[in-house]
Parts: structure tokens; sequence; C-alpha cells
């Protein structure tokens, strides 16, 4: 079904492999008049094209890349804004989009919600940007509808920010990275590996791009085998594909850790944007008739089978057709899995949904950028049409992407198909993947054709007691599931003719609803403040010495950043940088937030020049310990906090979930590695030290004391270690290490965030 290949390889007309191994010379030879070398096939790449197209630096080594156009959502718009204001911001200069999404019910908060949305309307029109008010589309559609170009970058601040299959190569960011394009300032990176996804075959009827995307992830995110790098898709079955297809699969390369991805482009691509109308985005992208690329994973669409993720991640990979042979022992693994991250917080059953030998499922959604698509719905209605999801506890909920296609369902009968069976369908909307709409009721099981089925990412609050668990699968099974009133079903095993209606994309209701400033500023403007909009609270430099308390320990493989600031009704809060705060690993460490603060308190007493001791009595002791070895004190050595986790960053690129440290005195992170590039750039750009420290026993446990002296001018010297002492264990010695930053991410360190950073001018 999937393979992954050893090495890299080069690919030859985009249809042949030639695996870079002992033989690939000779092989290469007898097939080329002139074989380049590895260093010149790697410039082949579709990814390679677009990146040196985007580049100002001069070295393609080390990229300076400026983008096309940029889009946020509801939860992230506020406070990238906030920050640019605060560094200097006057007018939008790119195209920025701000998408009503996440916030968009309006439902939680008094009026915290709509009072985004103001500000985001007014930032708009201050500042030369387009608004698209709440309901019309998910940020991802209204991206690949109104945005996408071949051979453009996009820049979102939202982990799905892929528009692959469209030939835009787009990557998900933390709010700075967007910041620093507003301020006319770069995206730097080392030039990424690109790794191609030899798509061959094409999918037996009933298999959707969710099918595909899910035994992909299944594959390479264990073994990190495409972490940080572009996923270029290639191959003869690409065209097998349609251009919703692809969408579908390509919006799931998140879920990988990749860094981003571009496939090759064709008449099918073509006559997408000719629907859309905006043909003159299209053109052709196909990889050089020599391509280098630094690994191969083998995809045959023709052996996928209708997939499930089981909880609680993406890479959970089953084939539903196992999952129901072997259900005891599937739901059994994934209980046992769940108590790595729940312990005994909580009961948590999944063997009791089995009935009469079959899996019963509470709860079908189809929504969002991954799901919500227009082929996705209308196969879904063709498996539903005529049949009822009946009377029980199951419920199926369907959110087309925008506004656009539900229009189109509308005209085309699929919305009345739906509705006749008893689901429910509704506007536009991200919520259900993030836990703020349809939140199952406790210890139910949900299946969702939607992007993620983290702990607690659906709505359980652990801590309470409540529980509930998300499978991924595809629209098409879902409906199968919902046909057979619950019981989960692959869609190969129904009856069904898919006739795939012609989509006609109508316009119209952006035209008339949403705000286009076309580039153009308005000083006069006055940006709309909500009482729950505040500014970035102050913060210090980075001194001398630092001083660390570790106030979290966790030891599960992968922490999300779901479980480092909780999703759902949190997002209320994300335009308030302390009342989010408090709500920092709430669902993981409910006592992080206290034990954060009370190290704060000696910082803060420290810039005051108050006794440190007065407001953290122990600190005098610790201090007292430092001095005895070393020439610090008070006046030379910053206080603050900081967690453990094996493997933070998992999951969305939200950059609250470094900020809400920052702002509870946070200095720095320890891992073992960070599970994405957008965490780690999320720490630096909020002034918070990466550090990293090898497998094996920890030298310090929660509660410790860590003091790393002259950490300034190691940061300045480009150290790649740093000693660090356990204090309250007798100055026992360790290494941190950090890997390599760019000048500037050192500055932005040294300077405590990049906001002070750009008020120093820099």
């Amino acid at each position: 079904m999937i393979e992954l290949s050893k090495n890299g390889a080069y690919l030859l007309n985009g249809t042949e492999v030639v695996e870079d191994n002992q033989e690939a010379g000779a092989v290469l030879a007898s097939k080329l008049s002139s074989v380049p070398t590895k260093e010149e096939a790697k410039k082949g790449t579709i990814a390679y094209g677009i990146l040196k197209d985007h580049n100002t630096s001069g070295n393609m080594e080390q990229l300076k890349i400026k983008f096309d156009k940029m889009t946020s959502h509801d939860i992230t718009y506020v406070g990238i804004i906030q920050t640019a204001r605060a560094s200097g911001l006057e007018k939008f200069p790119l195209e920025y989009v701000l998408t009503n999404c996440h916030n968009s019910l309006c439902a939680v908060g008094g009026t915290i919600n709509e009072d985004d949305h103001m500000f985001g309307l007014s930032a708009a029109k201050k500042y030369g940007g387009v608004y698209v008010p709440p309901h019309q589309a998910v940020i991802h559609q209204y991206a690949r509808e109104m945005m996408a170009e071949c051979g453009k970058m996009i820049l979102g601040s939202d982990s799905h920010t892929r528009h692959g299959a469209l030939g835009s190569m787009a990557m998900g960011e933390g709010g700075p990275e967007l910041v620093k394009q507003l301020l006319n300032k770069t995206y730097d990176i080392n030039m990424p590996d690109v790794v191609a996804i030899y798509l061959t075959g094409e999918p037996v009827k009933g298999v959707g791009p969710q099918d595909v995307a899910i035994a992909i992830i299944g594959k390479v995110f264990g073994c990190g085998y495409v972490k940080n790098k572009v996923m270029e898709f290639v191959g003869p079955g690409v065209s097998s594909l349609s251009t919703d297809f692809r969408i579908g699969v390509d919006v799931m390369t998140t879920e990988t850790t990749c860094l981003s991805s571009i496939w090759r482009t064709d008449e099918n691509t073509k006559e997408w944007y000719d629907i859309h109308g905006r043909s003159e985005s299209y053109k052709e992208l196909n990889p050089e008739p020599v391509a280098y690329y630094d690994g191969v994973v083998y995809v045959d669409l023709s052996k996928i089978r209708p997939m499930i993720a089981m909880p609680f991640h993406p890479s959970m990979a089953y084939t539903i057709e196992d999952v129901n042979a072997n259900l005891k022992d599937v739901l059994h693994e994934c209980e046992e899995r769940a108590k790595v991250s729940f312990g005994d917080k909580v009961d948590f059953n999944l063997t009791n949904k089995i009935h009469d030998g079959k899996l019963y499922v509470d709860q079908g959604i189809i929504a969002g950028c991954a799901g919500g698509g227009f082929e996705n719905i209308c196969a879904a209605a063709d498996i539903l049409k005529g049949r009822s999801i009946g009377c029980d506890a199951f419920t199926l909920s369907v959110y087309p992407a925008s506004t656009p296609i539900y229009m189109e369902l509308a005209r085309n009968g699929r919305l009345a198909d739906l509705l006749e069976t008893g689901a429910i369908v509704k506007t536009a909307f991200c919520g259900p993947c993030f836990g703020a709409g349809d939140t199952p009721a406790n210890n139910a099981f949900s299946i969702r054709h939607s992007t993620r089925n983290f702990p607690n990412r659906e709505g359980s609050k652990v801590q309470n007691g409540q529980i509930s668990s998300v499978a991924l699968m595809d629209a098409r099974s879902i409906a199968a599931t919902a046909a057979n009133k619950g019981y989960l079903t692959p869609a190969t095993d129904m009856d069904v003719e898919f006739t795939g209606p012609t989509y006609h994309f109508d316009k119209n209701i952006y035209e008339r609803r949403v705000f286009d400033s076309h580039g153009v500023a308005d000083a006069n403007e006055e940006l709309v403040f909500g009482p729950n909009i505040k500014d970035w609270p102050k913060m210090p430099e980075l001194q001398k010495n630092l001083l660390i308390k570790v106030v979290s320990e966790i030891h599960d493989p992968v922490t999300t950043t779901d479980e480092l600031i909780p999703s759902g009704e949190t997002s209320s809060y994300r335009s308030n940088p302390l009342g989010l705060a408090e709500f920092a690993l709430s669902r993981k460490d409910p006592a992080y937030v206290g034990r954060a603060k009370e190290v704060q308190k000696a910082e803060v007493a420290r810039e005051a020049g108050e006794s440190m001791a007065a407001a953290l009595p122990e600190a005098a002791d610790v201090f007292a310990a430092i001095e005895e070895k070393f020439a610090a004190d008070a006046s030379n050595t910053g206080v603050g906090s900081t967690i453990f986790a094996v493997k933070p960053g998992d999951g969305s690129a939200r950059e609250q979930a470094a900020s809400c440290q920052k702002v509870l005195g946070g200095w720095a992170n320890i891992a073992n590695e960070y599970a994405t590039k957008r965490y780690r750039s999320n720490l630096i750009n909020w002034g918070m030290l990466p550090f990293l420290i090898d497998e094996g026993d920890l030298p310090f446990e929660n509660g410790d004391y860590i003091f790393v002296p002259d950490v300034v001018e190691a940061v300045k010297n480009k150290a790649s270690e740093f000693k660090a002492y356990v204090v309250n264990k007798g100055m026992k010695e360790f290494a941190l290490r950090m890997d390599g930053l760019t000048d500037d991410e050192r500055e932005i360190i040294l300077d405590g965030c990049l906001i002070n950073f750009y008020r120093a001018g820099k």
C-alpha cells in the first residue's frame, strides 16, 4: 500500500524513479545523455523552483522568503495585529485576509467573540486588508477559492495552511512569523529537504482523500520521515485524482509534521481554476526531466482501503476492515495508549462500544477544511440518499466549507437529500475540529472527517472526569456508518453509484458580503477595541545569567499544542494574553499556572529592585547557593520558569502555546526534541530558549532550580551547548543543547521577544 525508500532518488520525466544506490549511476547513464550531479538534480523539484522565486537572500542554502499573501482567522489575527502595531505597523504590505471561522458562533464569553470580529473589520479598513464575515467560509477554503495561484506562496497563522494541490506552496506558522511579513521582514529557514510522494494507480470506489491521507500519516509520522521537509506529490497517480480529492489529501499533510507541500498540476487543476473564475491563476507545474528527492513515499492508490485513525492521533491508522475484524484487541490497545496521557484521572472505556460484535458510534461529523469540500459532501449524500440515520443516539452533522459550496448543494438537491436522512447541515465553521461545536457526550465515540483527534481536542475535560474520543475517517465511510444506523461500516461495503455532479462556483455572496480594501489603507480609520482585547504585557530582556525553576514535567511521547494551551472555549480569550494564560496546561498539569506565577513574583521583585526573598522565600537559599560558586546575584540573573516535555509542539501553529508560558514568566523549554519547526519558532519569537537534552535519566525533576551561567554570552557566541547546574542538588552539572539559531533569532532571544526586537529598531 505505502512504502518508504531507504535513500534519496532521482525522478526521470516525472514517471520513473531511480533510487540512489550502488546501481544508480549505471542506470542513469543508460537512460540519460548527460547525468547531472545530485546537487544540480535537486534544483529540478517543483519546490526548489518556487522557493528560489521567493528567496531574497541570494543563497539557496539559507532562505529569506517573502510570501505573496497571508491569511489568519479570528483566534489569531487580533494578537498578530496587536504585535505588529506595537512594532510600528502602518499598512499591510501584502494581501492579508482575515477570516472568521473559529469563534464565529459568538456563543461563549459574552460579547468577546464579536468584539474580535469588529476589531478585524476595522483593521482591514485601517491597514488595507480583506475581511471575511462569520459563516461565509473556513479559512483554508476561502484561500483555495479566492487566493491560491500556481507558483505562489501563502503564509497562514493556522497549521493546516496547505494549498499545494492548487500549485501554491503554503505554510502554517505562529503569529510572529506573520508579523515579520507585515513589517517587510522575511521568513528565514535553511533550504528544506524535499520528499517525493510518488502516486500510482487510482482509488477503488468508496475510498476518499481522508483514507489516502490517514494511510500516509500512519506510515511516516512515527519515524519522522518527512518532518520539517516539503512533500512533493508526483507520479502518474496524480492524474487519477480530482482536484477536490487532491485538496483533501493535501490539507492533512500537516499531520505528518512536514514543512509544506506542493503537487504537480495538470488539466484537472486548470479546470478547477476555470470553474472558480480565475483561469489566469493556473500554470503547469512539473519537476524537471531529472529531479533528485531526499526520499520517496511510494503510494499505490489502488491498494488503499477505507481507513480509520483511532484515538488519540491521526497516525493511529488502521483499515476499517481490520478494526471490525479485531475489535476487542484494537479498542484495548487504544485504552492502553490513553493511560499514558490520562493515567487514572478518568475512566476511559472503548470496549463498551461493542454491541453484538460490532462497533457502535455515537456521532458522525463531516466538516471544515478537510471534510467540507463539495465532492466529499456529494458522495456522502449519494450513500445516504433515501436512507435514515435512525432515531437512537447516533447523530450526523455536516458543515460545508464555504457558503458557495452550501449554495450549490442547495441548488443541486444534495442538501435536501442529507436533511431527509436526519442529518443536520450547518454553516461553515471550524469548531468541530477543535472542540467548539458538536462536542460529544461523556464516553461518546465520534467519527469525523476533520483534521485532528488529539486528546481533549473534541471538548473533553479530563480534570473534571469528562472524556470522549474522536476517530478520523473519510466522509464516505462516515456516511456508510450513518446509513447503518451508527455501526462502523466502510464505504466499500455499500452498493452505491456516485453521481459526481458538476460544481458551479458562485462568488456573488463574497462580492456582496466580504470587505475588500483592494490594498488601500485608511489611516483615519479607528480600530475598534472590546474590553477583552488587551495589549501584550512588558517582557524583560534576557539577563547575563538565568535561573529557571522546573514547574511542569511531562513524559508523554508527544505533547500537543492543545495540551500546552487548550482549544475550545479558551479561544474566547485569545485576544487577552493574561486572561488566556490562566488556561495554560490546564488539562495536562492544572498546577502549572500557580507554580509559574509564584516564580514570576521573584522576577517582578527583581526588576523593581525589591527583595526577591520577600516575594519568593525559597529564592534566598537558592541565590545563596549560586553566589558561593558564581559571580551572580539579583542584579545580573533573571528568574523564571521552564517546563520539560519529551516532544512538545505537535499540532496547531498557535503562538499562544508559547506566549502563555512567556507572560507567566517562562524563559525556556527543555525537550528531547521539538515536534515541529513552528512550535520551536514560536518559543524563539517569544524570547524563550528552546533547550534540548539527551534522552535518558533527567538530572532534574519538577520543582528543581536550574542555573545557566553566562547565558547571554553563550547565545551571542552561537553556542550549541550550555553548562547548567541543578542548584538544589549540590550544583549538579549537566549539559543543555540548542540547535542553531539565525542571527535574528539570537537577537530576539536576547531582547526578550519579537516585540522588543522590533521596538529596538532591529
